[in-house]
């Protein structure tokens, strides 16, 4: 492996620039909040809550899929956009090109099953993409990253910390990284998240934005 994209993509715009992976939506009256690693029985339901009658994108794990289809339908139900994240949320430099194509095939059949959406949109586990992997995905999705994340899945995270971290010089265009599942971070994480998207979402009406998903804006 030559080169990969590191998990910091809001750090990093000049190579995702390079190798024409988004950091952000083409909309200044709009931000994009996105949500990794579930489904989850309940930090799904608590994030669908929280967002009300806005618009998210969520990136699904296939196994997690696979354990709670209901809830993946929920998301899909609710009008939110179903995107692909995996199937083992396992990082993708360990893994061959051929095992990722298997590993995403299994996750879209689920996703498909569960929710009868085809997936768009593709977000490397940590955000990290091999050579292969990223032309592999290419042939069929669009690989997204971020400009902004809350940090939530750390463990000395708190709600407080979160939102300052997601909604810190929020403007139209932005891509925000949250999770709405701990499988994969500090237990329990997902509940900070939750805590943290009224102060969020009340940056993004302050802002004068609203939140859309990715096929909303690309």
């Amino acid at each position: 492996m030559s080169w990969f994209v590191p998990a910091p993509a809001a750090h990093v715009p000049r190579l995702a620039a390079a190798l024409d992976i988004p950091l952000r939506i083409p909309r200044d009256d709009a931000v994009a909040l996105t949500f990794d690693d579930g489904p989850h029985p309940e930090g799904t339901p608590a994030i669908l809550e929280a967002l009300g009658d806005l618009h998210a994108t969520f990136f699904l794990v296939g196994e997690q899929v696979e354990r709670f289809p209901q809830h993946a339908a929920r998301v899909a139900a609710a009008g939110h956009e179903v995107a692909l994240h995996c199937h083992e949320h396992t990082l993708l430099l360990r893994r061959s090109t051929r095992a990722v194509g298997e590993d995403l095939a299994r996750a879209v059949g689920a996703i498909e099953d569960a929710t009868g959406a085809t997936p768009r949109f593709h977000r490397a586990p940590y955000g990290v993409y091999s050579s292969g992997a990223l032309a592999l995905v290419r042939e069929r999705w669009t690989p997204v990253l971020w400009s902004r994340w809350g940090r939530d899945w750390e463990r000395r995270a708190t709600p407080e910390r979160i939102a300052r971290r997601a909604a810190r010089g929020l403007r139209g265009g932005d891509v925000v990284l949250l999770h709405d599942a701990d499988w994969y971070s500090a237990h329990n994480s997902w509940r900070r998240t939750a805590a943290a998207m009224a102060s969020i979402l009340a940056v993004v009406r302050e802002r004068g934005l609203t939140a859309v998903s990715l096929s909303q804006s690309m």
